[in-house]
């Protein structure tokens, strides 16, 4: 019997103009296999989860308001954002998933350093892929073109693939089954 299809419900916080979600939803769908909706919630700003000494928002505060959209029918959730991101052992992300809440982020603020138009429009939909890939259990790659790899930089996406490589392709099948 073959597997209910997986529906990944793109979320807009802030300012990101929906059109950026919709540059999304095909490189998702094409290289994970997973369905994309566009939530009618646009939330605000992440203010709540603003932290004044670093000048920069908590991923987790945000994935953990985030996942209360999930309705029936919707298997996670990943918001995109344009506030400045991190997590307590890094300076900043580019985005974060976690895979028991199914819940991630991503931000613009980073992704948009020194790139304009199809530069740009490539890192949102590497950095896409990458967070939902891991919502779907995949785990960071060494392949430095691979779109898992961990990208610590802006410039890291600009080397990685929009697609997977062999050893995660496969990896995904194995979870699929």
């Amino acid at each position: 019997m073959p597997q209910p299809q997986k529906l990944l419900l793109l979320v807009s916080l802030g300012n990101p103009p929906p059109v950026l979600l919709r540059e999304v939803e095909g490189p998702i769908s094409l290289q994970l296999g997973l369905a994309t909706v566009m939530s009618k919630t646009v939330l605000p700003t992440p203010t709540y989860a603003f932290n004044k000494d670093r000048g920069q928002y908590h991923c987790n505060a945000i994935m953990r308001r985030l996942v209360t959209l999930l309705e029936p029918g919707h298997s996670m959730v990943l918001g995109l954002t344009d506030v400045d991101l991190f997590v307590p052992d890094s300076p900043f992300v580019l985005g974060e998933a976690d895979r028991e809440s199914k819940s991630a982020v991503m931000s613009l603020a980073r992704l948009r350093q020194g790139a304009e138009g199809e530069q740009f429009r490539r890192r949102l939909q590497v950095e896409a892929v990458h967070q939902a890939g891991h919502l779907l259990g995949l785990s960071y790659c060494e392949d430095a073109r691979c779109v898992m790899f961990f990208a610590q930089a802006p410039q890291d996406c600009d080397r990685k693939q929009v697609s997977l490589c062999n050893n995660c392709r496969n990896e995904l099948n194995k979870l699929n089954r």
